[in-house]
């Protein structure tokens, strides 16, 4: 297996910032005779949108400044946060045969080092701190701790954040109508320059969403249609149906401000949307992940089931659900046995009653008044209802129906005293 020098990026576009990177990880990679590997995200960027230049001509401005050799990472970034996604990546690296890592930041390994560790010791990289400087850079290098520290990391000084800006390269052109300015051209490397106006000639940037899928989900789906698909919860949902019609992006934008989504989760969300990328998908490619080690343990889908009902349990005796959620993770609370099935009650009408029968699928929701309820079809007729249940295992349910990747499914069984509902959760 060869030995490789990796670096992990979007290069979008490859500019003078990320030349000097490629660079200073060649000179390592000779120096210790190993062989220099690019990783680029495909499909969708680490920041959940679509890439302004396509994998291709950004694998070609790698290859161009010296890299040996550019693989991809594809299908993460539109179903998982970084949290997630980077041990994946990491992960992936190792089994190529990586040893070192080579990164740029303008804060020193020393630093990374030190700030990395309290993720470590908690074995959680879920929530990092938005004022964290170079937040990713220390999410990668604690993330490799964690997993054993298989990668020897290597930090190059960052240049100007500010000005070596892939987003404000990207916006200069866009607002230069698709021209590289004068201004922008001393930023990028000559052959970056050269393959990006052949990419601009072709008609291949910018990259661009599929907004008339998008449209169509987000103004035609119901509510149990959108409660299956990933980082989609309640509230959200409700605003979405609430705020139809949408005819442009920042109609879908805004709503998403309105639930309260900052600019990361919403390009995750609306790439989900996009993609129909269902909860239950997430959650079996984190299993599988789960069981080849990769998953931090209070990153696991039963830590997040486990939690929910922690909270609810302690709502039970009074205590709010902010303290509840801080001391199962920070006391790495143990929770035995959280039920997996649960059976609800129904409120059916007579009429409602003699159409239904047992082993219909039934779709969870919450309605516009913040109640569980559930949606189903008898005879062609559609039936809504609210469940009955009692208020812990209604704190329980919500949390996990809010989860953002635990799916839920539920179906209609004959009781005693008429119909109920079974809900399997996972």
């Amino acid at each position: 297996m060869l030995k490789l020098i990796a670096i992990s990026a979007d290069f979008d576009p490859v500019h003078k910032g990320h030349e000097k990177l490629i660079k200073e990880a060649k000179k390592l990679a000779d120096e210790k005779q190993k062989k220099l590997v690019v990783y680029l995200n495909k499909g969708y960027s680490a920041n959940h949108g679509p890439f302004f230049v396509n994998f291709e001509a950004r694998r070609d401005m790698a290859l161009a400044l010296g890299a040996d050799e550019v693989k991809s990472f594809e299908g993460l970034h539109h179903r998982l946060v970084l949290s997630y996604s980077v041990p994946i990546r990491l992960n992936k690296m190792y089994e190529d045969g990586a040893t070192d890592y080579i990164t740029s930041a303008h804060i020193s390994l020393d630093e990374i080092k030190n700030k990395a560790q309290k993720f470590v010791k908690e074995g959680n990289f879920v929530g990092m701190p938005k004022n964290y400087p170079n937040r990713n850079e220390i999410r990668w290098y604690a993330l490799n701790e964690f997993l054993g520290s298989p990668l020897e990391y290597h930090v190059i000084p960052e240049f100007n954040k500010e000005k070596y800006s892939g987003r404000k390269i990207r916006k200069s052109i866009l607002d230069n109508d698709m021209v590289i300015p004068k201004e922008t051209r001393k930023l990028l490397p000559k052959t970056t320059i050269d393959i990006l106006e052949d990419e601009i000639a072709a008609g291949r940037i910018p990259g661009q969403r599929n907004w008339a899928e998008i449209y169509k989900r987000m103004n035609t789906y119901s509510r149990g249609n959108l409660e299956k698909i990933a980082y989609l919860n309640g509230n959200t949902i409700n605003e979405i149906i609430k705020r139809r019609v949408y005819r442009d992006p920042e109609s879908i934008w805004a709503v998403f401000r309105r639930a309260n989504y900052g600019p990361v989760m919403t390009r995750l969300a609306v790439s989900a949307i996009e993609e129909e990328v269902t909860k239950k998908e997430v959650m079996d490619l984190m299993k599988s992940y789960e069981a080849k080690g990769v998953i931090p343990e209070g990153q696991k889908v039963q830590r997040v089931i486990d939690r929910a009902w922690y909270v609810a349990s302690e709502s039970e005796k009074g205590v709010n659900a902010k303290t509840a959620n801080e001391t199962f993770r920070s006391k790495n609370i143990k929770v035995d046995n959280p039920p997996l099935n649960i059976r609800a009650g129904l409120n059916l009408t007579k009429f409602e009653t003699k159409i239904i029968s047992e082993g219909l699928n039934a779709d969870l929701y919450i309605d516009k008044d913040n109640k569980i309820s559930v949606q189903l079809k008898a005879e062609g007729k559609k039936i809504k209802t609210n469940l009955r249940l009692p208020a812990k295992e209604v704190t329980y349910l919500r949390y996990i129906m809010d989860s953002n990747f635990i799916p839920t499914s539920a179906s209609i069984r004959k009781d005693k005293k008429g119909y109920k509902v079974d809900i399997t959760i996972g």
